[in-house]
């Protein structure tokens, strides 16, 4: 592991001493806790694109499409703020792109801006970066962050320049993402001594389902306070990849389980499991991830207490997966307006089950397309 930058001072990056502390038993992105507290599906949580460039091309994208050379100009972040101050119970922004500290001016000029109004609002913030570049820029990010959130899918180098560039249409050297990747490891390892919240995620997907512990173990000596683990769906920019079964997506999962760093938090999300599925294994999978100590499975936000606001058209879309076009936009529309129209949506009702049992709100759409087609959720139940 590299190591070799002027440390950070400890606690330097720690979040307000008055706010409660993420953690297992308070993920604030998880649709459960509004579903619970207000007795339907809440908008609580806004992520927000704010650039459509990056330095990578990773194989796996969910947003490889829309990525792009040049930048259109951003709205005016009044709008935005405007919108967002009519939400009664905002909790979360998450910022994402395309790679958002790309360009120093969006650093400067975006970014900051937003977490600086996330925090005086009280909210949690979380920044989706590959922290491949200079420190200078998370170092500017970091005091006014809760949460960097990083893709980490490597065992060494040469993963990292298989899955980074792959589809990136020109030569890019190893030696180049070589450095690279020293310099993502050694930022994520002074982010988290000096205190900032990082949680690596990992897809289970056919380069990763063989060698997952050993990616955990890496994660865990950069100092990560959370290990994100989700399935990756053959959707979008990712259409084309070999797909591993449920079966292999499940003995990743127990693999983990069995090798896991116990001190560290393991976040399960888009699983395909459920309390009322009747497959034996899986059904056995379910019950060990609910009653294993320092693990969560979260349901997914999208369309259920969050929307995604692109920051140069207005649009808003209400998930990352499924082929769905922009439900609305900031420009003459409020996203609560826009929210409770995809809650009476048809495509949203048919997925719109929830089992208090389970702490479960069900498949998101992709993953009921894929492997629960024809199944109703609402007519099911938790097995004991």
């Amino acid at each position: 592991m590299s190591g070799l930058s002027v440390p950070i001072p400890a606690g330097a990056f720690a979040p307000p001493a008055s706010w409660e502390l993420l953690s297992p038993q308070y993920d604030p992105w998880d649709p459960i806790r509004s579903l619970q507290q207000y007795g339907q599906h809440t908008l609580t949580s806004v992520e927000l694109t704010v650039t459509h460039l990056c330095n990578m091309r990773c194989e796996h994208c969910a947003v490889g499409d829309s990525l792009t050379h040049t930048e259109q100009p951003h709205l005016p972040l009044d709008v935005i703020f405007r919108r967002l101050d009519e939400i009664t119970h905002l909790e979360t922004i998450s910022i994402t792109g395309g790679e958002p500290t790309f360009r120093m001016e969006t650093v400067r000029d975006i970014i900051i801006p937003i977490l600086k109004y996330a925090r005086s609002r009280g909210l949690r913030s979380q920044l989706n970066s590959n922290v491949t570049l200079d420190f200078d820029r998370y170092e500017m990010i970091a005091p006014y962050l809760d949460v960097m959130h990083i893709s980490f899918n490597y065992t060494e180098a040469s993963d990292f320049h298989q899955v980074g560039f792959a589809r990136s249409g020109r030569n890019v050297r190893e030696t180049t993402t070589q450095k690279l990747y020293e310099q993502m490891i050694d930022n994520a390892q002074r982010l988290s001594k000096g205190g900032l919240f990082v949680s690596a995620e990992s897809m289970i997907n056919y380069r990763t389902v063989g060698k997952i512990t050993e990616i955990h173990q890496l994660i865990v000596e950069m100092g990560c306070k959370r290990h994100e683990v989700h399935p990756m769906y053959p959707s979008s920019f990712a259409a084309n990849l070999p797909v591993v079964s449920r079966d292999e997506m499940r003995e990743a999962v127990e693999q983990l389980l069995d090798h896991r760093d116990p001190n560290i938090w393991m976040l399960f999300g888009t699983l395909p499991f459920y309390s009322c599925g009747t497959n034996e294994a899986e059904h056995t999978l379910v019950k060990r991830l609910a009653s294993t100590p320092n693990v969560t499975v979260r349901n997914d936000p999208d369309g259920r207490n969050r929307v995604n606001v692109n920051m140069f058209s207005g649009d808003v879309y209400v998930t990352d997966f499924a082929s769905i076009p922009s439900f609305g936009n900031v420009i003459d529309q409020s996203l609560e307006d826009i929210f409770m129209r995809w809650q009476n949506h048809p495509m949203q009702q048919a997925v719109n089950c929830h089992c208090p049992a389970a702490s479960c709100c069900g498949p998101n759409l992709l993953v009921s397309d894929m492997y629960y087609k024809g199944i109703d959720f609402m007519k099911r139940k938790a097995i004991p």
